[in-house]
Protein backbone atom coordinates (compact mmCIF):
# COMPACT_ATOMS: atom_id res chain seq x y z
CA UNK A 1 0.00 0.00 0.00
CA UNK A 2 1.71 3.01 -0.86
CA UNK A 3 -0.79 5.74 -0.67
CA UNK A 4 -3.71 6.17 2.37
CA UNK A 5 -6.29 8.68 3.04
CA UNK A 6 -7.43 9.81 6.31
CA UNK A 7 -10.67 11.90 7.92
CA UNK A 8 -12.71 13.05 10.83
CA UNK A 9 -16.16 12.73 10.59
CA UNK A 10 -19.07 12.89 12.60
CA UNK A 11 -18.77 15.24 16.27
CA UNK A 12 -15.44 16.53 17.19
CA UNK A 13 -13.39 14.62 20.07
CA UNK A 14 -10.63 15.35 22.54
CA UNK A 15 -7.40 13.84 20.82
CA UNK A 16 -8.64 13.64 17.33
CA UNK A 17 -5.45 15.58 16.41
CA UNK A 18 -3.42 13.26 18.19
CA UNK A 19 -4.84 10.37 16.06
CA UNK A 20 -4.39 12.40 13.16
CA UNK A 21 -0.60 12.99 13.71
CA UNK A 22 -0.14 9.26 14.59
CA UNK A 23 -1.42 7.95 11.41
CA UNK A 24 0.33 10.28 9.44
CA UNK A 25 3.75 9.99 10.83
CA UNK A 26 3.17 5.81 11.39
CA UNK A 27 2.10 6.10 7.80
CA UNK A 28 5.19 7.80 6.63
CA UNK A 29 7.96 5.86 8.84
CA UNK A 30 6.68 2.69 6.18
CA UNK A 31 7.15 4.73 2.86
CA UNK A 32 3.84 5.64 2.43
CA UNK A 33 1.96 8.75 1.68
CA UNK A 34 -0.84 10.45 2.92
CA UNK A 35 -3.73 12.71 1.86
CA UNK A 36 -6.12 14.38 4.74
CA UNK A 37 -9.78 14.42 3.63
CA UNK A 38 -11.19 17.86 4.93
CA UNK A 39 -15.04 18.19 6.41
CA UNK A 40 -15.12 14.40 6.50
CA UNK A 41 -17.12 12.37 3.60
CA UNK A 42 -17.94 15.68 2.36
CA UNK A 43 -14.88 16.18 1.32
CA UNK A 44 -14.99 13.22 -0.68
CA UNK A 45 -18.00 14.29 -2.07
CA UNK A 46 -16.08 17.94 -2.52
CA UNK A 47 -12.62 16.69 -3.20
CA UNK A 48 -11.11 18.78 -0.64
CA UNK A 49 -8.02 16.11 -0.22
CA UNK A 50 -4.04 18.04 1.18
CA UNK A 51 -1.33 16.02 1.17
CA UNK A 52 0.65 15.34 4.32
CA UNK A 53 4.05 15.88 5.58
CA UNK A 54 5.87 15.42 9.00
CA UNK A 55 5.38 18.67 9.11
CA UNK A 56 1.53 18.86 8.66
CA UNK A 57 1.16 17.63 12.13
CA UNK A 58 3.35 19.40 14.15
CA UNK A 59 2.34 20.86 17.53
CA UNK A 60 -1.39 19.50 17.68
CA UNK A 61 -0.90 16.60 20.02
CA UNK A 62 -2.05 18.77 22.74
CA UNK A 63 -5.17 20.49 20.63
CA UNK A 64 -8.68 19.71 20.74
CA UNK A 65 -11.26 19.27 17.67
CA UNK A 66 -9.95 17.95 14.11
CA UNK A 67 -7.54 19.57 12.03
CA UNK A 68 -9.02 18.37 9.37
CA UNK A 69 -12.48 19.70 10.45
CA UNK A 70 -15.65 17.57 10.80
CA UNK A 71 -18.97 17.64 9.12
CA UNK A 72 -22.33 15.41 8.70
CA UNK A 73 -22.77 13.85 5.46
CA UNK A 74 -26.36 12.82 4.43
CA UNK A 75 -24.64 12.29 0.70
CA UNK A 76 -22.54 9.55 2.08
CA UNK A 77 -26.09 7.30 2.87
CA UNK A 78 -26.98 7.27 -0.93
CA UNK A 79 -25.75 5.07 -3.41
CA UNK A 80 -24.65 8.04 -5.60
CA UNK A 81 -22.88 9.32 -3.19
CA UNK A 82 -20.96 6.49 -1.89
CA UNK A 83 -20.08 6.27 -5.77
CA UNK A 84 -18.65 9.87 -5.52
CA UNK A 85 -16.70 8.80 -2.54
CA UNK A 86 -15.13 5.78 -4.32
CA UNK A 87 -14.53 7.81 -7.48
CA UNK A 88 -12.63 10.26 -5.70
CA UNK A 89 -10.69 7.80 -3.52
CA UNK A 90 -9.61 6.44 -6.99
CA UNK A 91 -8.64 9.66 -8.70
CA UNK A 92 -6.00 10.50 -5.98
CA UNK A 93 -4.95 6.62 -6.40
CA UNK A 94 -5.46 6.30 -2.90
CA UNK A 95 -5.21 2.54 -1.56
CA UNK A 96 -7.31 2.65 2.08
CA UNK A 97 -8.51 5.22 4.20
CA UNK A 98 -8.54 5.22 7.61
CA UNK A 99 -11.73 6.94 9.10
CA UNK A 100 -11.85 8.83 12.82
CA UNK A 101 -15.31 8.65 14.13
CA UNK A 102 -18.12 7.02 15.89
CA UNK A 103 -21.00 4.84 14.65
CA UNK A 104 -22.26 6.88 12.09
CA UNK A 105 -18.96 7.22 10.45
CA UNK A 106 -18.05 3.25 10.89
CA UNK A 107 -21.48 2.83 9.10
CA UNK A 108 -19.92 4.96 6.51
CA UNK A 109 -16.87 3.21 6.79
CA UNK A 110 -18.79 -0.47 6.29
CA UNK A 111 -20.10 0.27 3.07
CA UNK A 112 -16.95 1.10 1.42
CA UNK A 113 -15.31 -1.50 3.02
CA UNK A 114 -18.36 -4.23 1.94
CA UNK A 115 -19.78 -2.91 -0.91
CA UNK A 116 -16.90 -1.27 -2.36
CA UNK A 117 -13.70 -3.27 -1.77
CA UNK A 118 -12.10 0.09 -0.11
CA UNK A 119 -9.27 -1.38 2.63
CA UNK A 120 -10.60 0.86 5.47
CA UNK A 121 -9.59 0.84 8.96
CA UNK A 122 -11.75 2.60 11.95
CA UNK A 123 -10.22 4.52 14.90
CA UNK A 124 -13.37 4.84 17.72
CA UNK A 125 -13.70 8.59 18.06
CA UNK A 126 -16.63 9.84 20.00
CA UNK A 127 -16.98 11.79 23.87
CA UNK A 128 -20.26 9.40 24.08
CA UNK A 129 -18.27 5.51 24.65
CA UNK A 130 -20.91 3.76 22.94
CA UNK A 131 -19.48 1.45 20.78
CA UNK A 132 -19.68 -1.89 22.30
CA UNK A 133 -16.62 -3.73 21.20
CA UNK A 134 -13.86 -1.24 22.65
CA UNK A 135 -13.60 -0.41 26.13
CA UNK A 136 -13.23 3.22 25.90
CA UNK A 137 -13.26 5.80 22.82
CA UNK A 138 -11.20 8.11 21.63
CA UNK A 139 -12.22 11.64 23.55
CA UNK A 140 -14.18 10.05 26.03
CA UNK A 141 -11.78 10.38 29.38
CA UNK A 142 -11.36 14.04 28.28
CA UNK A 143 -14.85 15.05 27.93
CA UNK A 144 -15.50 13.03 31.63
CA UNK A 145 -13.01 15.25 33.11
CA UNK A 146 -14.08 18.38 31.89
CA UNK A 147 -17.14 17.32 33.59
CA UNK A 148 -15.69 16.34 37.05
CA UNK A 149 -14.11 19.36 36.92
CA UNK A 150 -17.34 21.66 36.55
CA UNK A 151 -19.31 19.81 38.96
CA UNK A 152 -16.58 20.07 41.35
CA UNK A 153 -17.62 23.85 40.98
CA UNK A 154 -21.07 23.47 41.09
CA UNK A 155 -20.60 21.31 44.34
CA UNK A 156 -19.12 24.20 46.34
CA UNK A 157 -21.79 26.97 45.62
CA UNK A 158 -24.17 24.74 45.79
CA UNK A 159 -22.94 23.73 48.97
CA UNK A 160 -22.62 27.30 50.21
CA UNK A 161 -26.57 27.76 49.47
CA UNK A 162 -28.15 24.50 50.25
CA UNK A 163 -29.11 23.91 47.15
CA UNK A 164 -29.49 20.93 44.61
CA UNK A 165 -27.92 20.98 41.06
CA UNK A 166 -29.20 19.19 38.31
CA UNK A 167 -26.19 19.11 35.62
CA UNK A 168 -27.40 18.01 31.84
CA UNK A 169 -23.87 16.11 30.08
CA UNK A 170 -23.59 15.03 26.75
CA UNK A 171 -25.35 11.42 25.76
CA UNK A 172 -28.41 10.93 23.98
CA UNK A 173 -28.57 6.80 23.98
CA UNK A 174 -25.16 5.99 25.64
CA UNK A 175 -25.95 7.17 29.33
CA UNK A 176 -21.74 6.71 30.18
CA UNK A 177 -20.49 10.33 30.44
CA UNK A 178 -23.33 10.51 33.21
CA UNK A 179 -22.51 7.21 34.61
CA UNK A 180 -18.14 7.95 35.19
CA UNK A 181 -18.31 11.88 35.94
CA UNK A 182 -21.51 11.30 38.71
CA UNK A 183 -19.21 8.61 39.91
CA UNK A 184 -16.31 10.41 39.84
CA UNK A 185 -17.64 13.53 41.26
CA UNK A 186 -19.33 12.05 44.49
CA UNK A 187 -23.06 12.92 42.24
CA UNK A 188 -26.05 11.30 44.80
CA UNK A 189 -28.24 10.87 41.78
CA UNK A 190 -27.29 9.98 37.95
CA UNK A 191 -29.56 9.41 36.02
CA UNK A 192 -29.22 7.86 31.88
CA UNK A 193 -31.27 6.62 29.09
CA UNK A 194 -30.86 3.32 29.90
CA UNK A 195 -32.82 3.14 33.23
CA UNK A 196 -36.49 4.64 33.85
CA UNK A 197 -36.64 7.51 35.57
CA UNK A 198 -38.39 7.38 39.08
CA UNK A 199 -39.07 10.38 40.82
CA UNK A 200 -40.09 9.11 44.17
CA UNK A 201 -36.64 6.69 44.46
CA UNK A 202 -34.71 10.74 43.43
CA UNK A 203 -36.68 12.50 46.38
CA UNK A 204 -36.31 9.63 48.92
CA UNK A 205 -32.55 9.53 48.28
CA UNK A 206 -31.91 13.51 48.48
CA UNK A 207 -34.29 13.30 51.35
CA UNK A 208 -32.23 10.55 53.04
CA UNK A 209 -28.57 12.40 52.32
CA UNK A 210 -29.97 15.32 53.92
CA UNK A 211 -31.06 14.09 57.17
CA UNK A 212 -27.45 12.51 56.88
CA UNK A 213 -26.18 15.70 57.31
CA UNK A 214 -25.45 16.79 53.39
CA UNK A 215 -26.43 20.66 52.49
CA UNK A 216 -26.41 20.10 48.75
CA UNK A 217 -27.45 17.40 45.99
CA UNK A 218 -25.76 16.90 42.51
CA UNK A 219 -27.73 14.85 39.85
CA UNK A 220 -26.04 14.53 36.45
CA UNK A 221 -28.95 13.90 33.88
CA UNK A 222 -27.27 12.29 29.98
CA UNK A 223 -29.26 14.37 27.44
CA UNK A 224 -31.02 12.00 25.99
CA UNK A 225 -33.18 11.55 29.18
CA UNK A 226 -34.28 14.96 29.15
CA UNK A 227 -32.48 18.82 29.54
CA UNK A 228 -31.51 19.98 33.04
CA UNK A 229 -34.16 22.78 32.75
CA UNK A 230 -36.79 20.48 32.30
CA UNK A 231 -35.33 18.35 34.88
CA UNK A 232 -35.60 20.71 37.51
CA UNK A 233 -38.66 21.99 37.17
CA UNK A 234 -40.11 18.03 37.14
CA UNK A 235 -37.93 18.23 40.72
CA UNK A 236 -39.06 21.69 42.14
CA UNK A 237 -42.35 21.08 41.86
CA UNK A 238 -42.37 17.91 44.19
CA UNK A 239 -39.54 19.28 46.64
CA UNK A 240 -39.11 22.34 49.01
CA UNK A 241 -35.47 22.76 48.61
CA UNK A 242 -33.66 25.38 45.92
CA UNK A 243 -33.20 23.79 42.75
CA UNK A 244 -30.51 25.01 39.92
CA UNK A 245 -29.89 23.55 36.13
CA UNK A 246 -26.69 23.87 34.64
CA UNK A 247 -26.07 22.33 31.08
CA UNK A 248 -22.60 21.75 30.59
CA UNK A 249 -23.01 21.49 26.45
CA UNK A 250 -20.82 22.03 24.05
CA UNK A 251 -17.75 22.69 25.94
CA UNK A 252 -17.86 18.93 26.92
CA UNK A 253 -16.27 18.38 23.17
CA UNK A 254 -13.40 20.89 23.53
CA UNK A 255 -10.09 21.01 25.03
CA UNK A 256 -6.97 19.84 25.10
CA UNK A 257 -6.99 16.05 25.54
CA UNK A 258 -6.22 14.06 28.54
CA UNK A 259 -2.77 12.29 28.72
CA UNK A 260 -5.44 8.78 28.70
CA UNK A 261 -6.53 10.09 25.03
CA UNK A 262 -3.50 10.73 24.05
CA UNK A 263 -1.63 7.29 24.73
CA UNK A 264 -5.06 5.90 22.60
CA UNK A 265 -4.89 8.05 19.95
CA UNK A 266 -1.28 7.35 19.51
CA UNK A 267 -1.83 3.57 19.57
CA UNK A 268 -5.08 3.75 17.88
CA UNK A 269 -3.47 5.85 14.97
CA UNK A 270 -0.28 3.31 14.82
CA UNK A 271 -2.29 -0.07 14.73
CA UNK A 272 -4.67 1.36 11.96
CA UNK A 273 -1.17 2.37 9.85
CA UNK A 274 0.46 -1.29 10.78
CA UNK A 275 -2.92 -3.20 9.58
CA UNK A 276 -3.14 -0.98 6.31
CA UNK A 277 0.43 -1.73 5.94
CA UNK A 278 0.08 -5.43 6.28
CA UNK A 279 -2.53 -5.06 3.81
CA UNK A 280 -5.25 -5.69 5.97
CA UNK A 281 -8.51 -3.63 5.90
CA UNK A 282 -12.60 -3.43 6.80
CA UNK A 283 -11.27 -3.66 10.31
CA UNK A 284 -11.95 -1.33 13.19
CA UNK A 285 -9.19 -0.54 16.88
CA UNK A 286 -9.88 -0.27 19.52
CA UNK A 287 -9.01 -1.21 23.24
CA UNK A 288 -10.52 -4.02 25.59
CA UNK A 289 -8.43 -5.41 29.59
CA UNK A 290 -5.89 -3.04 28.16
CA UNK A 291 -5.04 -4.30 24.90
CA UNK A 292 -5.26 -2.53 21.95
CA UNK A 293 -7.08 -4.72 19.74
CA UNK A 294 -8.69 -4.84 15.98
CA UNK A 295 -12.00 -6.37 15.14
CA UNK A 296 -13.99 -6.56 11.79
CA UNK A 297 -15.56 -3.53 10.99
CA UNK A 298 -19.31 -5.33 9.88
CA UNK A 299 -19.53 -7.21 13.41
CA UNK A 300 -18.11 -3.96 15.55
CA UNK A 301 -21.28 -1.57 13.82
CA UNK A 302 -23.67 -4.82 14.61
CA UNK A 303 -22.52 -4.82 18.68
CA UNK A 304 -25.37 -3.52 20.34
CA UNK A 305 -23.90 -1.11 23.63
CA UNK A 306 -24.48 -2.81 27.29
CA UNK A 307 -24.91 -0.77 30.01
CA UNK A 308 -22.65 -1.29 33.01
CA UNK A 309 -25.61 -2.08 35.53
CA UNK A 310 -23.15 -3.46 38.21
CA UNK A 311 -21.23 0.41 37.84
CA UNK A 312 -24.74 1.89 38.55
CA UNK A 313 -25.34 0.21 41.49
CA UNK A 314 -21.80 1.16 42.91
CA UNK A 315 -23.19 4.46 43.07
CA UNK A 316 -26.66 3.27 44.70
CA UNK A 317 -24.38 2.09 47.39
CA UNK A 318 -21.37 4.51 48.04
CA UNK A 319 -23.71 7.42 47.31
CA UNK A 320 -25.82 8.74 50.69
Amino acid sequence: MKRIGLLTSGGDAPGMNAAIRAVVRSAIYFGMEVYGVERGYAGLMEEILVPMEMRSVSNIVQCGGTKLRTARCLEMLTEEGQKKAVSTLEKYGIDGLVVIGGDGSFRGAKVLSEKYGVPTIGIPGTIDNDLEYTDYTLGFDTAVNTCLDIINKLRDTMTSHERISVVEVMGRHCGDIALYSGIASGAEIIVVPEIKVNMEDIITRINRSRANGKHSNIIVVAEGVMSAEQFAKQLQDVTTYSVRPTCIGHVQRGGSPSMADRMLAAQFGNKAVRLLKDGIGNRVVGISKNNIIDMDIIEAVSMKKKFDYELYETLQMISM
